[in-house]
């Protein structure tokens, strides 16, 4: 039987876990820039998947997702063992690490709702000075059919 709260309950503790190891007891310059954004558990508790992303050096310079990756895989064994002795459950879950790409595409989708709206501000200053294309009332009145 799977229970959702308590996988989401350790999801939440083991990017806790893992997050505060990479900042303070694992030694390597390559994960200085590298943040933990959300952990995902199996029902059956046995696996852990934790989503990462890499800054850049300074705002110009593109991420090393490379370097980030050999970091964490080198680090797995070492993550594992901080994270089964601050969960204290009898089965450790295994770690495995994937690239959060939520971020870039939530800023594709706000570069498309930005053209989106600048589309609809066209269409708007457009729409002001639009005249009809025939007649200012198309429909027939009364008055015509008399004549």
């Amino acid at each position: 039987m799977v229970d959702h709260a308590r996988a989401a309950r350790m999801a939440k503790r083991i990017k806790e876990i893992v997050a505060s190891a990479i900042e303070r007891e694992i030694k390597d310059r390559r994960l200085e820039l590298v943040t933990i954004t959300d952990t995902r558990v199996t029902g059956d508790l046995h696996d852990a998947t934790v989503f990462y992303t890499v800054r850049g050096k300074d705002i110009d310079s593109e991420p090393d997702f490379a370097q980030a990756e050999e970091a964490l895989k080198r680090a797995k064994g070492q993550l594992r063992k901080i994270v089964g002795d601050q969960l204290s459950v009898r089965f450790t879950p295994t770690l495995t690490f994937e690239v959060d790409t939520v971020p870039e595409a939530s800023a594709h989708m706000e570069e498309l709702l930005a053209r989106a709206r600048a589309r609809d501000e066209e269409l708007a200053k457009l729409k002001e000075i639009a005249q009809p294309a025939g007649d200012a009332n198309p429909y027939k009145t009364s008055d015509e059919d008399e004549a």
